[in-house]
């Protein structure tokens, strides 16, 4: 049986953000985060054939790979990515046609919030992970504060992380990452760069939660 999105999204650290990266980069860059363990990736629907390329990926890893959709705006989005091979929806915003869009479909929601209100809005409206976005604008000090009265609330900063401030948000009590452009981005198709790279983010959250600990 494959693996829970939000449990392998938990274990790893990492959301692997793909934005504006083309269906052979990114299918090529897909088979270098499974052999380095991290297979997990989100495609965004702004991204150019975002649909096929998600039906793609799934015909060629089928459940090896764990995908997602995310910049999802609405429901019926949601329902295009689902029946193209979504296993998780990410939004940038809370919206509550796509939180019940989720849940009808099945497949976990990772909703976008900022403020506290946002954030409990989003947990409360069945999201399994809130994504705090944008992350870098507000800082890991902000988590911190956030997650005194939020605690119980999973979250997953995106949005400015990379190697170098990942382990502190994830010290600062981030259940994973979400992770673009540092990852992949404009060398998404350099095998090598990308497993250095990998182990560069795999790394810095070991230090993170070793830190947190």
């Amino acid at each position: 049986m494959s693996e829970d999105p939000v449990a392998a999204i938990r274990r790893l650290g990492v959301v692997p953000i793909a934005r504006g990266v083309g269906l052979r980069d990114l299918a090529a860059a897909a088979a270098v985060l499974l052999a380095e363990g991290m297979g997990v990736v989100e495609v965004t629907l702004n991204t150019p054939d975002a649909i096929e390329t998600i039906r793609h990926l799934r015909d060629v890893y089928q459940d090896r790979l764990v995908l997602g959709a995310g910049t999802v705006l609405d429901a019926a989005q949601a329902e295009q990515a689902v029946a193209a091979g979504a296993r998780f929806l990410v939004t940038p915003h809370v919206d509550g046609d796509v939180a019940a869009a989720s849940q009808r479909l099945g497949v976990p929601l990772i909703a976008g919030a900022l403020t506290p209100t946002e954030i409990l809005q989003a947990w409360r409206g069945g999201a399994a992970l809130v994504k705090v976005f944008p992350a870098a604008t507000v800082g890991a000090e902000y988590l911190t504060h956030l997650r005194g009265p939020l605690g119980q609330i999973p979250l997953v900063p995106t949005g400015g992380i990379t190697v170098d401030n990942t382990s502190t948000f994830i010290a600062a009590g981030a259940a994973a990452v979400g992770v673009g452009g540092s990852l992949l981005g404009a060398r998404a198709n350099d095998p090598a760069w990308l497993r250095q790279e990998i182990g560069a983010f795999a790394a810095a959250v070991d230090r993170g939660r070793r830190a947190r600990a």
